[in-house]
This record gives structure tokens, C-alpha cells and sequence, in this order.
């Protein structure tokens, strides 16, 4: 067994807390892990076959590329790579591009569109292939922002599920990567000469919003380290009493306002 780096040590250590914590995969579950081409997913492909070669169980583990018909799409050197490393990994046609650019208007961001086509397809070539558990490559730094964008420009209070069932019921999705550092994955891709493959959607249409709370975090995090951190930890420790929603402090059996 080869001897494993510091990075991805630490990745590993994460990951199994992750796994501890939310139950993610257990005994003969079969996983498929979602690979985008990206950095997070690849990184994601690459720590779970580690883990499965030293966890003391057993668990099948699958890749799949959704291609969806971005002009210019090349996922050979990534195919190259898989094969490389003996991952099973296949890929998976789909022209949603086409069904996006029709649906929308010139300089209407792709993303949300695109990323609900992607969902679709893949929840159902799991279900049908009699997955347990389909693994995407959301890490704690894209948790964070996606709390900040809720509470600025939702109005609500909430982040990403490491664990959650599809409205339908019929797929269970985890997110490894919940406890891992966005800069620690960037940097294992770095170490280990990931093959990235660009998005033609997204790298073009980037989302502001996110790109802005990603810098507020940078920013905080430039005066106090540990705020990444500590918001995380926040993420596990709410105080429903000092909260407004009503369902939530009826849950938590705290006392009910504006009653008589």
C-alpha cells in the first residue's frame, strides 16, 4: 500500500470524522461518486479509494461523468487518469447545454438551471443502477458560503446537508468532503497533478454572489483564523431559545411567544 502524504493524511482524518458523524457509508454500500472534472470531485474520487483500501469494511465505489454537451468539452486526459489510477469511472451523455442556452436569455446566469439538470440525470442513473448513496464533492469552505448567502440574501438560516434523502425518497446523497478545507483540496490537486477539466458554462458565467462571501471569509479570516472554524462549529450548536422560528422552538420545547 503506498505510502500516503501529509495532505492527504489530514483529508482522510476529515473524511472519517465526516463519516462517523453522519453515517455516510457503511458496510456494502455501493457508491457512486459524482465527478464533475473539477478539483473538489476529482479530490473526492481519489480519497475515497484510499479510504476504501484501508477502512475495515467493504464498499463498492463507482465514478461517473455527466457530459453535457458543452462545445469544447475534452474529458480524455481525465478518462486517461481514472483508468490510470484503476478507479472504475464511466461517462454519461447528456445534452443539457442545449435544453439551457434555449430556456434562458443572453447574460441569465446558467448555473442553477444546468447544476437542476445535472441533479436529474444523475438521481436517476443511480436509482436505476441500485446505488445506496451518491457522493458529490462539496467541501466545508462551499457549506459556509452557502449559510452566508441564505442568511444575506435568503433570509433563512441554513448551509448544506452532509447527509439528506431526494424528495422522492428514493436517493440518499453525502458530501465526504463536509469537513474538509477548500485550500487543502486545492492543494492535494496540486500535489497529485490532478487532470482539472474546465466548465464552459461556469468558468465563463462566474457566480458573483458566492465569489463575494467567499472573499468576506477571506477577509475575516485574515484577522482571526479560526473563524472558518468556528463557523462550522456554529453549524452544531444552535440555541433554538435565542432563535425566532416558531416550528424550531416547538420542536426544542422551548416557550412559545405571543400567546395569552
Amino acid at each position: 500500500m503506498a505510502k500516503l502524504s501529509k495532505l492527504e493524511r489530514r483529508l482522510l482524518r476529515a473524511i472519517g470524522k465526516a463519516n462517523a458523524d453522519f453515517g455516510m457509508i457503511r458496510p456494502g454500500d455501493r457508491v457512486l461518486a459524482c465527478v464533475s472534472g473539477g478539483k473538489d470531485s476529482v479530490a473526492m474520487m481519489h480519497l475515497l479509494a484510499l479510504m476504501k483500501a484501508r477502512v475495515p469494511f467493504d464498499f463498492e465505489l463507482h465514478g461517473m461523468l455527466l457530459d453535457q454537451g458543452q462545445p469544447g468539452f475534452a474529458p480524455e486526459p481525465l478518462v486517461a487518469w481514472m483508468a490510470a489510477q484503476g478507479h472504475d469511472f464511466r461517462i454519461v451523455r447528456q445534452d443539457t447545454y442545449k435544453v439551457v442556452t434555449d430556456k434562458l436569455d443572453p447574460g441569465e446566469t446558467y448555473c442553477s438551471l444546468c447544476a437542476r439538470l445535472r441533479r436529474g440525470r444523475l438521481y436517476k442513473e443511480a436509482f436505476e443502477a441500485g446505488y445506496d448513496k451518491i457522493a458529490f464533492g462539496h467541501h466545508r469552505d462551499d457549506a459556509l458560503e452557502t449559510l452566508l448567502l441564505n442568511l444575506f440574501y435568503a433570509g433563512s438560516i441554513g448551509a448544506m446537508a452532509p447527509r439528506f434523502t431526494s424528495d422522492d425518497g428514493r436517493n440518499v446523497m453525502i458530501r465526504p468532503l463536509f469537513y474538509c478545507a477548500e485550500a487543502d483540496i486545492a492543494a492535494l490537486a496540486a500535489e497529485q497533478g490532478f487532470p482539472i477539466l474546465p466548465c464552459g458554462l461556469c468558468d465563463n458565467q462566474p457566480d458573483q454572489k458566492r465569489q463575494e462571501m467567499k472573499l468576506l471569509l477571506d477577509q475575516l479570516c485574515a484577522d482571526n483564523p479560526k473563524v472558518r472554524g468556528n463557523m462550522l462549529a456554529a453549524l452544531g450548536n444552535v440555541r433554538a431559545s435565542h432563535l425566532l422560528d416558531p416550528r424550531l422552538r416547538a420542536a426544542m420545547g422551548c416557550e412559545a411567544w405571543g400567546e395569552e
